[in-house]
């Protein structure tokens, strides 16, 4: 059964579902439960190319990451689960792997929703696949349609 389960949060619906599933989890193998919520780096932000740089609104983004982190806090503490939360900066897969290796983290818990058309896959790319290819441990991949 799993320890030390780590959850990429992002208050999306599937971010949601996958924290349910997350919790159910936790509970079976009373598990230690790790929360993060990955924003991008400013330069992702305002262009990588360059552009106007204004810091209220890394404030802005800093700010909606930190609610995001919090509300999800506030749903696994309801349940009764001890949590640890944190936002990180940059590149998400980047970032949940070498928070999972730091946690050492043995299952890796992201929402993934199906995107419709061929043009938004492509253009968004998948998150969950590439963290498969590059996670530390088991990934648990919660979809919603």
């Amino acid at each position: 059964m799993y320890k030390r389960i780590l959850l990429a949060y992002d208050g999306s619906e599937s971010g949601q579902k996958a924290l349910l599933d997350c919790q159910d989890i936790a509970h079976m193998g009373n598990a230690e439960l790790f929360l993060i919520a990955v924003r991008p780096p400013p330069s992702a932000l305002i262009g990588g190319e360059g552009g106007l740089y204004d810091p209220r609104f890394e404030e802005q983004e800093e700010k909606q990451y930190r609610e995001i982190l919090e509300d999800g806090l506030k749903r696994l503490e309801s349940a009764q689960r001890p949590v640890q939360g944190e936002v990180l900066v940059g590149d998400a897969v980047d970032e949940i792997t070498a928070y999972a290796n730091k946690v050492k983290a043995d299952l890796v818990v992201v929402g993934h929703r199906h995107r419709k058309s061929w043009a938004a896959r492509w253009w968004q790319g998948s998150i969950s696949k590439t963290l498969i290819e590059h996670a530390p441990c088991s990934v648990l991949v919660v979809i919603t349609n």
